[in-house]
């Protein structure tokens, strides 16, 4: 059995066609890569979505916080860690470590929970009763992951909104419009001016409800102090409003 408290690195490249004009990663690749090692890291230890589809289950994402001190930069190469922090019934913590490629420097760390359904049903599922619990083998509440724990997303009244139809690219294995592509749709609300003096310190995100193809999505947004961004993503159906996630941006002057 894999030693429970090993946390292996992945190792990945910040690819130029994964990177934007000012030649630093794009933060939806990024947390596409993380998502990658998660999916990784679970397969390995019995647990992971490969599994779960025989058994007609599948992991989803229920919070999110990604907090950077620096980004990669075109074609550095870096590793990403990531372990679960603890497990409950129906949600568990997983954290990962974002570093460079030599180990002296970190560029940032992210913190998640996640939730496990049922494919046909979509009701929650016990997540300690899969495969005969297997993720209790690997729990790592011990290890730090310095940064501040993610929120359910707190956001005010807001007016001002933009929107956008979710299509074939915006989909994932699921089905359902993918996680990162929240980041994408709301970093897209930004000018490239506003990116040349500003760059993402954290992103935090709450998903509400799942969203599917030809959905029309609109983005609230509004700013609030200290350089501080607040979203709510509903889909606009039939006369009705569905929430689908809170988003909340620092950013940092460069």
């Amino acid at each position: 059995m894999t030693d429970s408290k090993t946390t292996p690195l992945y190792h990945t490249s910040a690819d130029a066609f994964h990177c934007d004009f000012l030649k630093k990663m794009c933060i939806g690749h990024l947390g596409n890569d993380l998502l990658n090692a998660s999916d990784m890291h679970s397969t390995e230890r019995g647990f992971g979505m490969t599994y779960l589809w025989t058994q007609n289950k599948t992991w989803v994402l229920s919070r999110l916080a990604i907090e950077l001190e620096d980004i990669p930069q075109e074609h550095e190469h870096f590793f990403i860690e990531t372990w679960v922090e603890s497990a409950m019934k129906f949600f568990t913590k997983r954290n990962w470590a974002i570093c460079s490629e030599d180990g002296k420097k970190t560029y940032g760390y992210a913190k998640s929970i996640w939730a496990m359904i049922d494919t046909n049903t979509r009701e929650p599922q016990d997540i300690l009763a899969v495969n005969e619990g297997k993720i209790k083998d690997y729990l790592y509440p011990e290890k730090e992951c310095p940064i501040k724990d993610v929120s359910r997303v707190k956001t005010p009244e807001m007016t001002e909104y933009t929107d956008f139809r979710v299509l074939y690219g915006d989909l994932d294995v699921n089905g359902h419009l993918n996680s990162m592509r929240y980041i994408d749709h709301v970093l897209n609300t930004f000018s490239p001016e506003f990116f040349l003096s500003n760059q993402l310190h954290r992103i935090e995100i709450a998903y509400v409800a799942e969203g599917h193809w030809g959905d029309t999505v609109r983005i609230y947004y509004t700013e609030g102090e200290n350089n501080r961004f607040y979203f709510r993503l509903v889909r606009q159906q039939n006369d009705e409003d569905t929430e689908l996630a809170r988003v909340l941006i620092d950013f940092q002057k460069i």
